[in-house]
């Protein structure tokens, strides 16, 4: 199993168009902080990768990464579909981007599918463009990534039922938001991405537990975080983020596990953005570290 990181942060980016804020500010002053919206790249075969999220960046990460690039068709794609984690718009944007392929093949639970089809209208505006093939992403057992045969399974942990804005008067299902389990049977590797977390639910212990890399939730600091900076009204957990300090942080969680433990989808706001701050010397002590942008993981 190969793994591409094509980005490391939450909703806007850093920097954010529209802010100012400490941590835009330091990344525009200082390029090496810039941080794209959060999303890997996960090679199911030889010049075959799936794109997880596809993010408002996602042409640019492309561009980033030789494993990505086409060829050697002047229209031959390595990228093979998208795995969705969720509904919202940093994570889902980037689908009507990829509108110039032949076909493309998007995996989504249904809620999150029908999001997209029902309020969004990705179908009826992507159909005069391309083969939209919708999957059904298993949140019970494992499915291969390409069809039937063997190679790299997936598995869509449910972990809370937070809708994006757009759908907030949807019906209740706690698979609006899932982590995702990728699962090697050659190696017997297996990663956990959870790039976005309102709860911590008994399966995704236990998927940790197993896992040998769990990439999860940083998207702030502690709970107060976004009150203290005045970009909302509300707390992390109210935002339907776990923290990652503080009694109900993830940070705990994770030095327990033996696996490799990395944050992903930090905002802008978060210290952990400025590499000299503090915190990244609390998380080094606790054996977890903060994934970075053009990363390389091999489980």
């Amino acid at each position: 199993m190969l793994l591409l990181v094509l980005g490391t942060a939450a909703g806007g980016g850093i920097p954010q168009w529209n802010c100012a804020c400490p941590g835009c500010s330091g990344a525009r002053a200082h390029p090496h902080r810039r941080r794209r919206h959060a999303s890997l790249a996960v090679r199911t075969g030889e010049g075959r990768w799936y794109v997880v999220n596809a993010t408002p960046d996602i042409g640019d990460q492309i561009e980033a990464r030789p494993e990505l690039h086409p060829g050697p068709g002047p229209r031959q794609t390595p990228v093979a579909g998208v795995i969705l984690t969720d509904a919202e718009l940093d994570h889902t944007l980037g689908i009507a981007r990829l509108r110039e392929a032949e076909r493309l093949q998007v995996l989504a639970t249904a809620p999150v599918r029908q999001a997209l089809l029902d309020r969004l209208r990705l179908g009826e505006v992507l159909a005069p463009y391309t083969d939209v093939t919708w999957r059904e992403l298993p949140g019970r057992g494992a499915e291969p990534l390409d069809g039937a045969g063997g190679g790299l399974q997936v598995t869509g942990i449910p972990v809370s039922g937070k809708r994006p804005r757009y759908a907030a008067d949807a019906p209740d299902d706690d698979a609006w938001v899932v982590a995702l389990r990728l699962y090697d049977p050659a190696s017997g590797a297996s990663v956990l991405y959870a790039p976005a977390l309102a709860a911590w639910p008994d399966r995704l212990q236990q998927a940790a537990a197993e896992a040998d890399c769990v990439i999860v939730d940083g998207t702030f600091w502690d709970d107060e975080e976004p009150r203290r900076t005045g970009i909302s009204s509300r707390t992390s957990t109210g935002m339907g983020h776990l923290p990652i300090d503080g009694p109900d942080g993830t940070a705990e969680r994770l030095a327990g596990l033996s696996a490799r433990c990395l944050y992903t989808h930090l905002n802008n706001t978060n210290p952990l953005v400025d590499p000299a701050a503090p915190q990244h010397k609390r998380l080094a002590r606790l054996g977890i570290e903060v994934a970075y942008d053009g990363m390389v993981i091999e489980p």
